[in-house]
């Protein structure tokens, strides 16, 4: 999955080890129309990893500006 992501114009924009706070961003991000991929490398027994947020390469800045903005940076 992870080559594929980068071979399509796919960036990483966010990292979290929270399922919930990659939702609220994904679910932000498609409120703008922008198209999230998500890649979970947690361990499913434990939960301990990250989460990898992805857009297309065209949407990174509006992107970014939309998660600090809902971080209120």
């Amino acid at each position: 999955m992870f080559a594929v992501l980068m071979e399509k114009g796919w960036t990483l924009i966010f990292t979290t080890n929270s399922i919930q706070q990659a939702e609220l961003i994904k679910a932000l991000l498609n409120e703008n129309e922008i198209i999230v991929v998500d890649l979970n490398k947690q361990s499913s027994t434990h939960l301990i990893g990250e989460i990898e947020l992805y857009v297309q390469s065209t949407d990174v800045i509006v992107a970014k500006q939309l998660i600090l903005k809902q971080q209120g940076n």
